[in-house]
């Protein structure tokens, strides 16, 4: 068996399938090695039908350039209403990503639009150009927003971004308003349990910009 093993390793597209799984969030070599030696033994049940999947959302799922959602790529974008206001909301909450968005939905906390910036400004080479942040200034101006609600993660690279978010938005009559002090340092949203989000949501405190 520990001959199999080897040979197995030894082979690119294993290899490669390793490296690429081991970088998947909570997964390490000794996991993406368990998951492709499943996917070996599996190549009907799992294999191929996860390829499959995977070449369809490639193929057919993109990022919104306006709100930074998912969506099918052949249609506009109609989560956040980004081309078509049906449902005039007038709010819109701002996070760092999608599993952010999700988790806040499925908390069923906040009724209003989305904006996922796509990542924070970052040391490690994230730009301010790399987010979304001036499609949402003139998400804020087009559909008379009346609250964003900052909602990045208490970490250092969080906060710096929620600090330019403010300083785009000032010359805008908007209210800015950030969660409140409960979250924990360094946490982040999609961590957080529905309780915690509901009392961040609840107890959010504004925002003073430069132009107040």
């Amino acid at each position: 068996m520990a001959f199999v093993k080897v040979f197995m390793q030894n082979i690119d597209e294993i290899e490669n399938l390793i490296k690429l799984i081991s970088k998947l969030p909570g997964l390490g070599p000794k996991s993406a090695k368990r998951i492709v030696l499943k996917l070996i033994n599996n190549r009907d049940e799992l294999t191929k039908p996860l390829a499959k999947s995977l070449a369809d959302v490639y193929k057919n799922i993109s990022r919104c350039q306006i709100c930074g959602t998912l969506k099918p790529t052949v249609i506009e974008c109609s989560f956040n209403k980004c081309d078509v206001v049906k449902k005039k909301l007038d709010k819109i909450c701002v996070v760092e990503n999608i599993a952010d968005q999700w988790s806040i939905e499925s908390s069923s906390i906040f009724d209003g639009y989305f904006h996922i910036l796509g990542g924070t400004i970052s040391s490690s080479g994230q730009k301010k150009n790399d987010l979304l942040i001036n499609s949402l200034v003139k998400r804020v101006k087009d559909q008379k927003i009346e609250e964003v609600i900052v909602a990045t993660s208490a970490t250092v690279e969080g906060q710096t971004t929620a600090f330019y978010i403010q300083d785009s938005l000032k010359n805008i009559d908007v209210k800015i308003s950030k969660l409140a002090q409960g979250l924990p340092v360094g946490g982040e949203i999609e961590s957080l349990d529905d309780g915690t989000l509901y009392s961040a949501f609840k107890n959010r405190t504004g925002i003073k910009t430069e132009s107040d």
